[in-house]
């Protein structure tokens, strides 16, 4: 029994820096995939590039994988951040123009505060008032 319990952890015998450089594999295998996909994406979301040269360049990162993304990040690396800038800027203003729109108008809260304002400086009466606010409230 110690035998067969002998021979099995001879089998698997795995020391501890081939655990950390397969860790180490991994990660690196992974971050090449995020960086091909990073690289595609930005290749078909690129509007400067025609469609020959998003073909083009497709075709080359596919074919030839590790040369393909290292000469675009050469050739176009800085574009890719600047497009990426822009990406999100446009996303943040189409955040904030919807949170705008969602929330009324601000004219709307501009003018029944100055309505109040008037009312409660007795310029206006209290029919005046009402009738001014529905119609603010209307349009």
């Amino acid at each position: 029994m110690q035998n067969a319990l002998l021979d099995l952890a001879e089998d698997y015998d795995y020391p501890l820096l081939n655990f950390f450089w397969t860790m180490m594999l991994i990660f690196l295998w992974v971050l090449w995939f995020m960086l091909l996909f990073r690289v595609i994406a930005d290749i078909f979301r690129d509007d400067d590039l025609s469609g020959w040269g998003k073909a083009g360049w497709t075709v080359f990162v596919i074919l030839l994988p590790f040369l393909g993304v290292f000469v675009y990040l050469i050739a176009r690396g800085r574009g890719m951040g600047e497009r990426e800038l822009n990406r999100a800027q446009q996303q943040q203003q189409a955040f904030r123009s919807y949170v705008r729109e969602s929330a009324g108008p601000a004219d709307q809260a501009e003018a029944l505060s100055k309505l109040a304002d008037l009312k409660n400086r007795g310029d206006i009466t209290a029919a005046e008032y009402e009738q001014a606010k529905a119609k603010v409230l209307s349009s």
